[in-house]
């Protein structure tokens, strides 16, 4: 994304993905759907893009609309409900969720199978500040940081997309509260 447009052109092409993403599935998405919305050239797209797989590859790992922060509250415990609460407005905001959806939806899919695994990869690896930090202060002695995020961020993926049900207010909090006293007491 060499020319002065690419950086303004790719994010009005991340949206036009996430758009139809929410809207047709992975399996409706074309290249040239995603031009006429960003209000591009799809030659603009496959110079950066090679593929449908690259171009929501780039999408998901590089939009803002996906986007999660890396906190830093001072506590393992208040980065992880910071962590929780921002899983939360992923999955249930009205421009992620759906995308979140179709993406999970076409898991059966070799190249959604990848992106997924590369996706919670590269969130993962941007998380481990929280975690040395944590260790710093004496916080997270023997504890696999993996693990953690997979009890508490799990516990929003499967209320919330398999059950589908609503979470109440105080969800993330409880979750990492339950994960982190169970963490705490040894077993009898």
């Amino acid at each position: 994304m060499s020319d002065t447009r690419g950086p303004r052109a790719a994010a009005a092409i991340f949206d036009a993905t996430l758009e139809l993403l929410a809207e047709r599935g992975y399996d409706g998405l074309t290249i040239e759907a995603v031009a006429r919305t960003a209000g591009v050239n799809k030659t603009t797209i496959y110079r950066w893009w090679p593929s449908k797989p690259a171009l929501v590859r780039a999408t998901v790992l590089h939009a803002r609309a996906l986007d999660i922060s890396v906190p830093d509250t001072g506590s393992l415990r208040g980065d992880l409900v910071a962590l929780v609460e921002q899983v939360i407005g992923l999955l249930t905001g009205p421009h992620a969720e759906p995308v979140v959806r179709a993406l999970a939806g076409g898991s059966g899919q070799p190249e959604l199978a990848e992106l997924t695994r590369e996706l919670f990869a590269e969130r993962f690896a941007r998380e481990q500040p929280i975690f040395e930090r944590a260790r710093a202060r004496g916080e997270l002695p023997a504890t696999d940081p993996q693990l953690l995020v997979d009890l508490v961020a799990g516990a929003v993926w499967v209320r919330v997309l398999l059950r589908r049900q609503p979470l109440p207010d105080g969800f993330a909090a409880e979750v990492v509260d339950a994960v982190l006293h169970q963490r705490e007491e040894p077993r009898a």
